[in-house]
């Protein structure tokens, strides 16, 4: 059955990416949650989605001055310990405080083992994926995509040793589960919160959908047929 990921927590009455939205989206029972990660001035590693909060540039600021309810990658661990966690690493050439050295990555990839959690690690940008797979052989690592097009972009995810691809809803057609198993990767949707966009994606039978709606996915996947692997997804 595709799995439900929780889209920066369960943040519809709560502040998305905090340890409550996080909290919250345990309780719901999904499988996992998708957070984003940040390293703040001071090298703390900070989960938020912009690269500014409150008119800091976390890359820019300590991590004491950035709001109280920026949570750190470790606490936000521990409050998903019992759920697969999709840390996507925000590191892009075009922000503040991008890093080509590698560093930001260890520094995920060893908070992550320390915390001993189930996860995926995912980045838009392809270099930062590469150190990645490079810095921890076990671990997923998932390519971020959302232009272009999606047979291209799988092949380029398998090519780099990727065990999957997040594409954009917008990007996947009929034959896009099929042609995923057939490169052996896993196919994660984003984002994903119409009932109609829930039922399809579960029809073609994705590995999981990260969506701002996870109580509704829940509800739909439930009652959507299990799709079995090798059957025609039309």
């Amino acid at each position: 059955m595709t799995a439900v990921f929780a889209h920066r927590g369960a943040h519809l009455n709560v502040r998305e990416n905090t340890l409550e939205a996080l909290g919250e989206a345990v309780l719901l029972g999904v499988a996992g949650v998708e957070l984003d990660v940040r390293r703040s001035l001071d090298g703390v590693l900070v989960v938020h989605h912009d690269a500014v909060s409150e008119f800091l540039v976390i890359a820019e600021s300590p991590a004491r001055d950035l709001p109280g309810y920026v949570p750190r990658l470790e606490e936000a661990l521990a409050t998903c310990s019992s759920v697969v966690v999709n840390v996507e690493i925000k590191n892009a050439p075009d922000e503040p405080g991008y890093d080509g050295s590698g560093t930001l990555v260890r520094e995920v990839l060893a908070c992550v083992r320390n915390a001993r959690s189930s996860a995926v690690i995912s980045c838009f940008d392809l270099a930062t994926c590469d150190e990645i797979r490079r810095g921890d052989s076990s671990i997923d690592v998932a390519w971020l995509s959302y232009k272009g097009t999606l047979d291209d972009d799988l092949e380029t995810a398998r090519e780099h040793g990727f065990n999957a691809l997040n594409p954009h809803l917008s990007m996947v057609k009929s034959s896009a589960q099929s042609r995923a198993e057939e490169l052996g990767l896993a196919l994660n949707v984003w984002t994903v919160n119409e009932a109609r966009d829930l039922a399809a994606m579960g029809n073609l039978g994705v590995a999981s959908v990260i969506t701002d709606e996870p109580q509704l996915a829940l509800e739909v996947l439930a009652a959507s047929p299990e799709r079995r692997v090798g059957d025609d997804a039309g």
